[in-house]
Protein backbone atom coordinates (compact mmCIF):
# COMPACT_ATOMS: atom_id res chain seq x y z
CA UNK A 1 0.00 0.00 0.00
CA UNK A 2 1.13 3.51 -0.77
CA UNK A 3 0.25 6.97 0.62
CA UNK A 4 0.26 10.09 -0.49
CA UNK A 5 0.51 13.47 1.89
CA UNK A 6 0.10 16.49 0.26
CA UNK A 7 1.44 20.10 1.99
CA UNK A 8 1.92 23.24 0.55
CA UNK A 9 -1.46 24.96 -0.32
CA UNK A 10 -3.17 27.79 1.25
CA UNK A 11 -4.95 31.47 0.20
CA UNK A 12 -2.59 33.53 -1.95
CA UNK A 13 -3.52 36.80 -3.34
CA UNK A 14 -3.33 36.87 -7.47
CA UNK A 15 0.48 37.28 -8.68
CA UNK A 16 1.77 35.12 -5.76
CA UNK A 17 3.49 31.91 -5.64
CA UNK A 18 3.10 28.65 -3.70
CA UNK A 19 5.01 25.75 -3.33
CA UNK A 20 2.91 22.40 -3.04
CA UNK A 21 4.67 19.08 -1.98
CA UNK A 22 3.57 15.40 -2.00
CA UNK A 23 5.43 12.66 -0.05
CA UNK A 24 4.65 8.96 -1.18
CA UNK A 25 5.23 6.48 1.85
CA UNK A 26 4.42 2.75 2.47
CA UNK A 27 5.55 -0.44 0.07
CA UNK A 28 7.34 1.20 -2.31
CA UNK A 29 9.95 -0.36 -5.13
CA UNK A 30 9.95 2.27 -7.64
CA UNK A 31 7.54 5.16 -8.45
CA UNK A 32 7.04 5.65 -12.06
CA UNK A 33 5.36 8.45 -12.62
CA UNK A 34 4.00 11.22 -10.24
CA UNK A 35 2.20 14.21 -11.06
CA UNK A 36 -0.37 16.84 -10.20
CA UNK A 37 -4.13 17.35 -10.75
CA UNK A 38 -6.44 19.84 -9.52
CA UNK A 39 -10.39 20.02 -9.41
CA UNK A 40 -11.93 23.46 -9.01
CA UNK A 41 -15.82 23.45 -7.66
CA UNK A 42 -18.45 21.90 -10.11
CA UNK A 43 -15.67 21.14 -12.67
CA UNK A 44 -13.99 17.66 -13.45
CA UNK A 45 -10.56 16.61 -12.34
CA UNK A 46 -7.86 17.79 -14.41
CA UNK A 47 -3.98 17.53 -15.52
CA UNK A 48 -1.68 19.83 -14.05
CA UNK A 49 1.37 18.31 -14.37
CA UNK A 50 3.29 15.29 -14.33
CA UNK A 51 7.20 13.97 -14.26
CA UNK A 52 8.54 10.79 -15.32
CA UNK A 53 11.05 8.96 -13.05
CA UNK A 54 13.18 10.47 -15.60
CA UNK A 55 12.17 13.58 -15.65
CA UNK A 56 10.54 14.43 -18.72
CA UNK A 57 7.62 16.21 -17.82
CA UNK A 58 3.88 16.82 -19.28
CA UNK A 59 1.99 20.34 -18.36
CA UNK A 60 -1.06 21.71 -18.89
CA UNK A 61 -1.28 24.84 -21.35
CA UNK A 62 -2.82 26.86 -19.08
CA UNK A 63 0.09 26.54 -16.45
CA UNK A 64 3.63 26.30 -18.86
CA UNK A 65 5.62 28.99 -18.18
CA UNK A 66 4.29 29.75 -14.47
CA UNK A 67 4.47 25.97 -12.97
CA UNK A 68 7.24 23.97 -12.25
CA UNK A 69 7.19 20.29 -11.62
CA UNK A 70 10.33 18.60 -10.02
CA UNK A 71 10.72 14.92 -7.96
CA UNK A 72 13.35 14.25 -5.66
CA UNK A 73 13.21 10.17 -6.86
CA UNK A 74 15.67 9.45 -3.08
CA UNK A 75 12.66 10.91 -1.17
CA UNK A 76 10.11 9.74 -2.93
CA UNK A 77 8.46 13.45 -3.51
CA UNK A 78 7.26 15.36 -5.95
CA UNK A 79 6.95 19.12 -5.89
CA UNK A 80 5.11 21.63 -7.45
CA UNK A 81 6.57 25.40 -7.77
CA UNK A 82 3.42 27.70 -8.74
CA UNK A 83 4.39 31.63 -9.49
CA UNK A 84 2.27 33.98 -11.53
CA UNK A 85 -1.06 32.61 -9.82
CA UNK A 86 -4.15 33.48 -11.52
CA UNK A 87 -7.93 33.21 -9.35
CA UNK A 88 -8.21 30.32 -11.74
CA UNK A 89 -5.61 28.39 -10.57
CA UNK A 90 -7.96 27.98 -7.26
CA UNK A 91 -8.44 24.63 -6.89
CA UNK A 92 -8.32 21.32 -4.75
CA UNK A 93 -4.53 20.20 -5.70
CA UNK A 94 -4.26 16.51 -5.68
CA UNK A 95 -0.90 13.98 -6.11
CA UNK A 96 -0.72 11.02 -8.08
CA UNK A 97 1.62 8.74 -7.99
CA UNK A 98 1.87 5.68 -10.17
CA UNK A 99 3.23 2.22 -8.26
CA UNK A 100 3.71 -1.34 -10.31
CA UNK A 101 0.70 -0.13 -12.47
CA UNK A 102 -1.36 1.08 -10.15
CA UNK A 103 -2.30 4.82 -9.45
CA UNK A 104 -2.32 6.03 -5.59
CA UNK A 105 -3.98 9.68 -4.76
CA UNK A 106 -3.66 11.82 -1.94
CA UNK A 107 -6.02 13.76 0.20
CA UNK A 108 -5.89 16.69 -1.58
CA UNK A 109 -4.71 20.19 -0.58
CA UNK A 110 -6.80 23.61 -1.04
CA UNK A 111 -5.22 25.91 -3.03
CA UNK A 112 -7.28 29.88 -3.41
CA UNK A 113 -5.84 32.91 -5.28
CA UNK A 114 -7.09 36.26 -4.50
CA UNK A 115 -7.91 38.76 -7.21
Amino acid sequence: QVQLVESGGGLVQAGGSLRLSCAASGTIFSINDMGWYRQAPEKQRELVATMSRGGSTDYADSVKGRFTISRDNAKNTVYLQMNSLKPEDTAVYYCKANVLRSDYWGQGTQVTVSS
